[in-house]
């Protein structure tokens, strides 16, 4: 018997079938890698417009003070180089002060251990003439100071990091602090505290100045947090917990008190003096003085050296 042959079945090709995809000639493969590369360093380009540069290395040897500031969309240290001449010496009437700050910056500068500083109090009485003065006094011993400004504390784990590999002892400074609700530098000030979980670098100390002790403001509504339970405990709400948490993370607190007017009279005295004044003009000089203080509403050591430069400058007249 004849056998009978299977045909081979056709194969309908649908018009939404996927078609086999030619390979690309192997002459266009340059050119497609040439454009994958372009497109690549142009994403590149645009990621480096959004993240911020790492912080480039200043000349150390420029100064022994420095200001962190974002320069040309990065972040750097610029040399400041010229140093308010201030010393020990022209705090007049804050001696108590000036010897706690000076222990605690002795101690760091020579490796033991030392404690940030939170310096409080009225104002215009040296808790920032009180950092210079002690740069001045220990620049010979690898003391080096770093302003940073509140915008910019947000940026202290990478300058921490950045001065940690320096074999200088840092002090970063930052004047008149205060933070409103909801600010970033104050939780990354708090982290470098104490409660990263990275340690703190050995050759950097912060010191703060400020007119508040717990460095935000209390409202009085905040009491109204506070719960009174039937057995007589009490616990504080936690958004007054956690305007004090940020002081008490400092080791160290020094307090500034306004002065009175013995006090204040001593200050101008000296900055009189300073200024060139003679012991003949002293006494009108000292006279005029409390008149300024009175028109300015403040005896304090600023008020007392703003009247000394303008009674030198216009001569006693």
């Amino acid at each position: 018997m004849p056998t009978s042959r299977k045909r081979p079945q056709a194969t309908t090709v649908s018009a939404h079938s996927p078609q086999p995809q030619a390979a690309p000639p192997a002459a266009d493969l340059p050119q497609q890698l040439a454009a994958l590369f372009t497109r690549a360093h142009s994403l590149l380009d645009r990621l480096e417009t959004i993240l911020p540069a790492p912080a480039a290395e200043p000349d150390w040897a420029a100064s022994v003070a420095f200001r962190w500031v974002g320069k040309g969309g990065r972040k750097q240290l610029v040399p400041v180089h010229k140093l308010s001449p201030i010393s020990y010496d022209d705090l007049v009437g804050i001696d108590e002060q000036r010897r706690r700050v000076e222990r605690n910056t002795r101690q760091f500068v020579q490796g033991k251990p030392a404690n940030n500083v939170l310096i409080t109090g009225s104002r215009g009485t040296g808790k920032s003439s009180l950092v210079k003065a002690s740069l001045n006094k220990f620049a010979r011993q690898g003391l080096r100071l770093v302003e940073v400004d509140k915008a910019d504390l947000i940026d202290l784990p990478e300058l921490t990091e950045l001065l940690a590999k320096r074999p200088e002892r840092f002090i970063v400074f930052s004047d008149d602090l205060s933070f409103e609700e909801g600010e970033p530098g104050y939780k990354a000030l708090k982290s470098v505290l104490d409660g990263s979980v990275s340690a703190t670098a050995d050759n950097v100390l912060i010191y703060a100045t400020s007119n508040r002790r717990h460095l935000m403001p209390e409202y009085l509504q905040e009491n109204l947090s506070y719960k009174h339970l039937e057995n007589g405990e009490i616990h504080p709400g936690e958004v007054v917990e956690e305007k004090i948490s940020l002081s008490e993370r400092f080791g160290l607190w020094v307090s500034f008190y306004p002065y009175s007017q013995d006090e204040y009279l001593r200050i101008a005295a000296h900055w009189l003096a300073a200024f060139g004044v003679t012991d003949r003009q002293m006494d009108k000089a000292l006279q005029e003085s409390l008149v300024w203080a009175l028109e300015r509403g403040s005896r304090s050591g600023r008020v007392a050296w703003q009247f000394a430069r303008d009674f030198a400058g216009r001569g006693g007249k």
